[in-house]
């Protein structure tokens, strides 16, 4: 089964590498972009028998840190 979790700063939380992308977006010449917010995917290919719960754990455990982070699970149609 494959598994995708998507993980992003929560609101309020100073976004560096957003607002690099954001300057150099800019830069480049591109207008009409109000804010840019960098998260993180990573896609899981995990046996069928993985629970939710298992996944949610991974995430909560090592994929996120629950203080500055969200994350959100998607599993994937084969």
């Amino acid at each position: 089964m494959k598994v995708r979790v998507h993980v992003s700063l929560k609101p309020g939380v100073l976004d560096p590498q957003g607002r690099a992308i954001h300057h150099s977006l800019e830069g480049l010449g591109f207008s009409g972009v109000n804010d840019v917010r960098a998260g993180r995917l990573f896609e899981l290919d995990v046996a069928e028998s993985v629970t939710d719960e298992a996944i949610d754990d991974m995430c909560r455990k090592l994929l996120a840190n629950m203080v500055i982070e969200n994350y959100r699970i998607e599993k994937v149609a084969a």
